[in-house]
Formats: C-alpha cells, sequence, structure tokens
C-alpha cells in the first residue's frame, strides 16, 4: 500500500482492512499529510514492489486517483485502475488481471474505501479464453511502444 499526502486520510481504514482480511501488508507510507509527497515516486515504489514479488497486487491512494494511476501504468507489467465504485474494483481483476487499485482520497469516504479494498483482495482472475487472449493484446501494446 502506498499514499501520498493527499491519500494519507484513507491510510488506517486501507490498512486495517487488508490485515483483518489476513494478508501481509507492504506499507509504503506516507503516514502524514504535512509533507508532500509526489504520487509518481508512489507509483514507482508499488509497481517495483510488484515486480520484485515483495507484494503480489497493490493499492495506490493520492488526491483523485488520476495521477497516480497514469504513473503506475508505464511501469511494464503493472495494470493499475482507479476504481470509485465495487463492480469495478473486483471486475478489473477478473476480466482485466488489474494488479492496482487505486483509490482518490479526496473523492471517497472511508466506508467506500474499505468495500473497495474488499472486494478487490478477493477478487482472482478468471483465465477464461477471453480475458487471457486480451491481455495478451495489451502485453503486447506494452511490448511494442516500451
Amino acid at each position: 500500500m502506498a499514499f501520498d499526502h493527499r491519500g494519507v486520510q484513507l491510510r488506517d481504514e486501507v490498512l486495517a482492512t487488508v490485515a483483518d482480511l489476513g494478508h501481509d501488508l507492504v506499507d509504503l507510507g506516507t503516514d502524514t499529510a504535512t509533507v508532500r509527497i509526489d504520487y509518481p515516486d508512489k507509483a514507482r515504489e508499488i509497481g517495483e514492489a510488484i515486480k520484485s514479488g515483495d507484494a503480489e497486487r497493490g493499492i495506490l491512494v493520492c488526491g483523485s486517483g488520476v495521477g497516480a494511476a497514469i504513473a503506475a501504468c508505464k511501469i511494464a507489467g503493472i495494470r493499475a485502475a482507479i476504481c470509485h465504485d465495487v463492480y469495478s474494483a473486483h471486475q478489473g481483476v477478473e476480466h482485466d488481471d488489474m494488479n492496482v487499485l487505486v483509490l482518490g482520497g479526496r473523492i471517497i469516504g472511508p466506508a467506500l474505501a474499505m468495500e473497495l479494498v474488499r472486494v478487490f483482495v478477493a477478487a482472482r482472475f478468471t483465465g477464461e479464453e477471453r480475458h487471457v487472449r486480451r491481455l495478451a493484446k495489451v502485453k503486447a501494446l506494452e511490448t511494442r511502444y516500451r
């Protein structure tokens, strides 16, 4: 999990939800809103944690979610998306093998954030042929335009 200074207001709820679900936490900070933290740095840290195997998936929280999602998707193998509704939070994993949930700390409140985290963590990629085929096309785009 990683938070910039605008996403830190959801920190306690996100960390507690993941811990309550029985998962080990990789806390990449920050824990304060008083020091400005640039979201691309947090996106890089979460991408590196996933690529190194230190984390299976990530949750990235900034002010709106937009900048963090853009930055995270620049890292090969990272499939990040802003999800402010329950359907997208699980469908993104099930169909698109999304590995980073991005939340806007200034957009949603703690109750919704906790529900989005629960469904994201519980979701699994279906592995259905149509989803595998589409994911292969996404990976081909990533490779071609690297």
